[in-house]
């Protein structure tokens, strides 16, 4: 059996598809002085053997970068093809003029032909001089290795829209899920560190709600497990996690967590 290697886990953003504050919004919520209130749109970073993992790329990615001082990444994983998972992709450009490198993407074709929607200009045969320099890996429901790092994708439910999480090692990510089949939760089970995402705390078509992502978790068993993905809705975050079991927290932007 390989040995495991270090994940050290950055969250670079922990909000939904508006993020936190809310433009024009005045609750308590949105002006609120806790910086673990303020949430960019949802992506984290993995850094695994000196290689940096980003699964997703939404609007806030070069913000993102920058406060988190990247100066490298191996590859971008993609969940789905929602604008707030992919709108940040142009700005993967930098990487390329700094490093003279192209950047690995791996994505299902579902997503990749988001992405062609989005940045019609980026899978053009002939790109214009500055567009970023990509190179598209296919993924299935089966592993995959980047580098040596094995991911296991797990297929979860966007209301009727199908989304990857990610397993790596004893580490499992899934964000945008409002279902997960008792086959993928297999996968999961086992995990030291469970990432889910739960939007707010009363129920909601296409996300797990407070309580349903407390049931998945209770079920699968991690060690410990972080909410991500939440909205204003959700409340303050302080008092949230407060009211949580022991084992279970509210992630919020910058935090770093080792597995």
């Amino acid at each position: 059996m390989s040995k495991s290697k270090l994940i050290n886990a950055t969250f670079l953003g922990t909000g939904t598809s508006t993020g936190v504050p809310v433009v024009a919004c005045d609750c308590k919520v949105c002006t609120s002085i806790d910086i673990r209130d303020r949430r960019l749109r949802t992506s984290i970073l993995l850094e695994i053997e000196g290689h940096n993992f980003v699964i997703d790329c939404g609007p806030d990615f070069r913000y993102q970068m920058i406060r988190e001082k990247v100066e490298d990444i191996t590859a971008i994983l993609f969940t789905h093809g929602h604008r707030d998972h992919i709108a940040g992709l142009d700005d993967v450009r930098a990487f390329n003029y700094v490093l003279n490198k192209t950047v690995d993407i791996f994505a299902t074709q579902g997503v990749i032909d988001s992405i062609n929607k989005e940045f019609p200009y980026i899978l053009k045969e002939k790109r214009f001089f500055g567009a970023p320099q990509l190179h598209f890996h296919v993924i299935e429901n089966t592993p995959f290795s980047v580098n040596g790092v094995e991911f296991i994708p797990i297929e979860v439910m966007h209301h009727k829209m199908p989304v990857f999480g990610f397993r790596v090692q004893d580490f499992t990510y899934i964000t945008d899920a409002s279902y997960i089949s008792d086959e993928e939760k297999k996968k999961i089970t086992g995990s030291k560190i469970l990432v889910i995402n739960a939007l707010r705390k009363s129920p909601h078509i296409s996300h797990f709600s407070l309580e349903q992502a407390l049931e998945v978790i209770k079920e699968v068993k991690p060690e410990k497990a972080f909410i991500t993905h939440l909205s204003h809705f959700m409340g303050l975050h302080e008092a949230i996690e407060e009211s949580l079991p022991e084992n279970v927290f509210i992630a919020y932007d910058g935090l770093r967590i080792h597995a």
